[in-house]
């Protein structure tokens, strides 16, 4: 048992990202059956919606999940209060300051892990009370950290700086790549582009097979006068380069992205002029898998590759 074992009383340290339209109650629940801990993606969903999810969830499985929160989500109070009202064991938040509502959370028994990109906010969410960090590199998917900070350059400072368990995210879908996030101080890895490529995943089929097409250099972060984003490179994400490079103003750029492009794209399945997140690890992903069996080959290889170099008896977790 590690940090991150002992702290969500679950098998493997490995968190399933709770990615908006990707992340329902079907992966989250698949996730967690599996032995790591599943994320509900709170951002996408209404909060009518995430109700249900939640619901699904807690009839799928007996084991802890828990629901991803982006704190800049127009509807975030109402979606803490379902929270709370549910006892949903486990909150992730991430894209604002996790100061208002962790103390309402922990003061409800829920524990609260906050997502960073940087080792400055990483020491300002332990002041703020989280019980773990992740922290995130700028090859993942989705919304990004402005410092392109990479996953291997960030674990490390953070680890130096906080005392609460800390969870490495960002370029992570393989055994080998957790053991050395591992080495590098984390005790736990984040995991979300690959569980995008699985068989519970919500994420339209298109969208799955643009993830098994892509390959080195075929995404982007852009939109940094926005929140910047990791897309996969298609016409929509042309149209968003081609303006930025005519210095389009975050309003025009805003309006250019208009409504509903995410949605679009990964869950209704327009590959062209839909906004499609994922990371740099796509490029590694060629097979969509069921959420049990992409754990299992993690784990197994994480032992090898551990016992492969000499670290028996290091980075155990079970």
């Amino acid at each position: 048992m590690n940090k991150i074992t002992k702290l969500f009383g679950i098998k493997y340290p490995i968190i399933q990202g709770g990615m908006i339209w990707c992340s329902g109650w079907e992966l989250a629940s698949a996730v967690s059956n599996a032995g790591g801990l599943g994320l509900i993606g709170s951002g996408s969903m209404h909060p009518e919606i995430l109700l249900e999810h939640i619901r699904k969830t807690k009839e799928n499985t007996d084991k802890p999940f828990g629901v991803n929160v982006p704190l800049i989500y127009p509807e975030v109070e109402k979606i803490i209060k379902i929270i709370i009202d549910e006892k949903v064991p486990v909150v992730f938040t991430s894209a604002g300051s996790p100061k208002k509502f962790t103390p309402i959370l922990k003061n409800k028994g829920i524990t609260v892990v906050h997502v960073v990109s940087n080792t400055f906010f990483a020491k300002k969410s332990e002041v703020a009370g989280v019980d773990a960090i992740v922290a995130e590199g700028f090859e993942a998917g989705g919304h990004n950290g402005r410092e392109e900070t990479t996953t291997m350059a960030l674990i490390p400072n953070v680890a130096k700086n906080i005392s609460i368990p800390l969870i490495a995210a960002g370029g992570i879908a393989s055994g080998k790549a957790m053991l050395a996030a591992m080495v590098l101080g984390a005790d736990g890895v984040q995991i979300g582009s690959r569980f995008v490529a699985s068989e519970e995943s919500s994420a339209h089929t298109n969208f799955k097979q643009a993830v098994l097409n892509a390959g080195e250099g075929h995404t982007a972060l852009m939109l940094k006068k926005l929140i910047p984003v990791r897309l996969i490179n298609n016409d929509f994400a042309e149209q968003i380069r081609e303006a930025e490079n005519e210095g389009y103003s975050k309003e025009e750029l805003a309006e250019l992205l208009g409504q509903g492009r995410a949605k679009l794209g990964m869950f209704e399945g327009d590959v062209l002029q839909g906004e499609l997140e994922i990371g740099q690890v796509s490029a590694q992903i060629r097979k969509i898998l069921p959420a049990k069996d992409i754990i299992e080959n993690i784990v197994k290889e994480y032992r090898y590759e551990k016992q492969n170099v000499g670290l028996d008896g290091k980075y155990d977790f079970v």
